[in-house]
């Protein structure tokens, strides 16, 4: 017996109720972060103002590897429930997270071209995250094949996100190290706390992203069921 929470109609119910709620702290974030790191951040004494992609580059890096990692305990929880929203969820993150994932590698090649002379290496890091950026592509298309196919591929590809955080240490790549890590940041406070509040806004962005798309294949299914 489903949990009452997962249910179909009281997703649809919850996600009217709380998408306005959504959109509103995701602009209150998003205009926090544009103040704080446009006006508020000081500029890079080696980059100049170059710098600030790291303000969009990397929370959307790091919304990439949230987003696949949730796809992965999602899919684990189809496998276990064979519940039809554990698989709607990774249907619909899978094209949410490519889409971040296709942000980080824009801006990151417009970040590293005036420090590397060129937007594209083929080198650790960016060549992971490409493989990150299939991955996401390659999961809704798994799912043509049948949910179970689709939920192990995607826990396949979670071998890419340590191969992704570790990359930049254990070789010899032109992308600079982790600007933050558990071992803490030589970021300064102030050009810190923007990159938590686009962090943030990501976030409830992804969310106002998935309602939308996640009712409408709730609501094309049971349409399919009840056309047969």
């Amino acid at each position: 017996m489903y949990v009452p929470l997962l249910r179909p109609f009281l997703s649809m119910c919850c996600s009217l109720r709380y998408a306005q709620i959504l959109i509103g702290c995701c602009r209150f974030l998003t205009a926090m972060a544009i103040y704080l790191s446009i006006w508020v951040a000081p500029s890079d004494f080696q980059q100049g103002e170059n710098y600030r992609i790291i303000y969009v580059h990397v929370p959307a890096a790091r919304m990439s590897l949230l987003i696949y990692i949730a796809m992965a305990i999602s899919s684990v929880l189809f496998l276990l429930t064979k519940h039809p929203l554990f698989q709607l969820f990774s249907k619909t993150a899978a094209k949410i997270g490519a889409l971040f994932t296709l942000f980080t590698l824009v801006t990151g090649g417009f970040w590293g071209k005036p420090m590397w002379g060129t937007f594209w290496v083929w080198d650790a890091r960016l060549t992971s995250v490409l493989i990150s950026f299939s991955l996401h592509l390659g999961a809704p298309r798994s799912q043509e094949f049948s949910a179970d196919v689709a939920s192990i591929f995607i826990r396949i590809g979670l071998i890419n996100i340590p191969i992704i955080k570790v990359s930049v240490n254990r070789w010899n790549t032109l992308h600079q190290p982790s600007s933050i890590s558990q071992f803490g940041t030589p970021i300064h406070i102030p050009m810190l706390i923007p990159i938590f509040f686009i962090s943030a806004s990501f976030l409830f962005l992804t969310g106002i992203l998935l309602i939308p798309e996640t009712r409408q294949i709730i609501l094309s299914f049971n349409f399919q069921r009840k056309s047969q």
